[in-house]
């Protein structure tokens, strides 16, 4: 986005200032001429919180300004996000640079005057894992150009962003859409900080297999949508970083149980390996060297801890637990604290934990494996085996 784009949003956003933004035409020197010291600061926090680049661009052209002092004074940069404390900073050298004190002489802008939410457009939301392990991300923000921008992505943490779409929507559009996802139970979307969801886009982004390239429309907008600032969090690293649960074995068989249940997971292996996994699970327990029920059973036993140090083990888990943090934080967000603590403690214990010693790893691989394990218990594990 251009300086002059940026601005065209700062002007929608803030319509008490549009009249002496636009005449501007996204020059730095031309705003300052119109504007006081502290709306100039305002229009400056808009675009270091919402468009930080931007806002560092007009902040750097500033420093170089002597009118442009006081504003740069007048916003405070604990009120800012990551990104735009870090080109605050940078224009706040540039001054020191030139010998300029960074005193306060005039009052800091109180206006970092977000719009009302009447006149507002913008939301984003996240849900859950899916069963397979599939999130949705949807991102409105307002378009210059008038209406409204939405971005909706499906990201697996372990296996990149799996579809991506922008288009643009009416404002009432937009704001039907935020409307129906957060109230759709099924979906339990949740609202979550942009930087948030930037940081969520890009850890998705860097899990992209080298044989399936990110969608054409994600690579043309990832450097808007999944630009993170340095150590940004996800929603679920917002989770851990605020809930606290310990992974003890009360809770973890609690988490097992609701695994078992549907509630969350599986979040299989990749189909080859479950395959692997079916196969060796069946000619297992047709061994014609086991002679009782009891022999069958701990031999199978045996099998799924074995494939669940390979799946868990040694670093394994990370994805994993990752998702469980996800999950933690929209259940947190909508009111279920409860439930969120569960799937801290589970992503702590697949982390702490070994895996053949954590209920709540082979309860996921046996729910990968139901249909399966079911078909064998009913003699009929041959017709599964091609769709474990």
């Amino acid at each position: 986005m251009s300086l002059a784009d940026a601005l065209e949003a700062a002007a929608e956003a803030l319509p008490q200032l549009a009249d002496r933004i636009r005449p501007a035409n996204g020059d730095p020197a031309r705003l300052l001429e119109g504007l006081e010291a502290e709306s100039a600061s305002a229009v400056l926090h808009w675009l270091l919180e919402h468009e930080p680049a931007e806002g560092e661009d007009l902040a750097l052209a500033w420093a170089e300004d002597a009118r442009g002092v006081a504003p740069l004074r007048g916003v405070d940069p604990e009120s800012l996000g990551k990104a735009g404390r870090k080109a605050l900073r940078r224009a706040h050298h540039r001054l020191r640079s030139r010998g300029i004190e960074l005193a306060a002489e005039v009052p800091r802008a109180k206006v970092a005057s977000l719009p009302k939410l009447g006149d507002a457009i913008g939301g984003a939301l996240v849900s859950p894992p899916d069963p397979s392990g599939a999130q949705l991300v949807v991102i409105v923000e307002a378009n210059p150009a008038g209406g409204a921008r939405v971005f909706q992505a499906a990201l697996d943490l372990e296996h990149g962003v799996l579809d991506f779409h922008a288009f643009q929507a009416t404002r009432s559009q937009a704001r039907k859409l935020l409307r129906e996802l957060a109230a759709n139970a099924r979906l339990d979307c949740a609202e979550a900080p942009r930087e948030a969801l930037a940081a969520l886009l890009s850890r998705a982004a860097a899990s992209q297999p080298a044989d399936r390239p990110l969608p054409h429309a994600f690579a043309e907008w990832e450097s808007r949508i999944a630009r993170a600032g340095e150590g940004a969090s996800t929603p679920g690293d917002l989770a851990r970083a605020t809930l606290s649960s310990e992974p003890d074995l009360p809770r973890l068989r609690e988490v097992a149980a609701r695994v078992a249940a549907g509630d969350w997971g599986p979040w299989p292996p990749p189909p080859e390996s479950l395959r692997e996994l079916a196969e060796k699970v069946r000619k297992t327990a047709e061994s014609s060297l086991l002679v009782n029920e009891a022999q069958r059973r701990a031999q199978v036993d045996a099998v799924l801890v074995e494939a669940a140090e390979a799946r868990y083990g040694a670093g394994g888990a990370e994805h994993t637990a990752r998702r469980f943090e996800e999950s933690a934080y929209c259940a947190w967000k909508r009111g279920r604290e409860p439930e969120a603590l569960l799937c801290i403690a589970a992503a702590r214990g697949l982390r702490e934990r070994p895996p053949g010693e954590n209920p709540v790893a082979r309860a996921l691989l046996e729910r990968a494996l139901g249909p399966f394990l079911e078909a064998l218990r009913s003699e009929q594990a041959s017709s599964l085996l091609v769709r474990p």
